[in-house]
This record gives structure tokens, sequence and C-alpha cells, in this order.
């Protein structure tokens, strides 16, 4: 058996309550690369992986995506 939970996929309302961040904000810092990826979900649907939000909110500071597009 592992201890391991499983990765959970958190929706935007659930994120901006998390970080404290406008959704404007949210969305500038994807663009930087200084907050992590949507994953996508549907179609039409799309959240972020808790354990990169966690990492995120652990040091906002000095968080970056490696591979900025």
């Amino acid at each position: 058996m592992t201890d391991r939970t499983p990765d959970r996929i958190l929706r935007l309302n659930t994120v901006l309550d998390r970080t404290g961040l406008s959704r404007a904000t949210l969305y500038r810092k994807i663009q930087d690369g200084t907050f992590p990826r949507q994953v996508r979900i549907a179609t039409r649907c799309a959240g972020w992986r808790e354990s990169a939000v966690n990492d995120w909110m652990r040091n906002p500071m000095f968080y970056h995506v490696d591979d900025v597009r």
C-alpha cells in the first residue's frame, strides 16, 4: 500500500480562494511563467494540479515555470 494521496485537480474558484489572487493577476502570472499552468480536463474545462498550487504557495516570490511559452 502506498501512502501517497492522488493529486487532485482544483478549479478556478478554489485556486483563487487558496491563493488570494484575483482572476486577472492569476492569468497574468501564468502568462509570465510565475504560476503553474492549467491542465486540460475536457474540451471546455481546465484546472490546476493541487501539488503545483501547493508548490507555488510554499514560495510564491521565487516560483518559476521552466518552459515558458
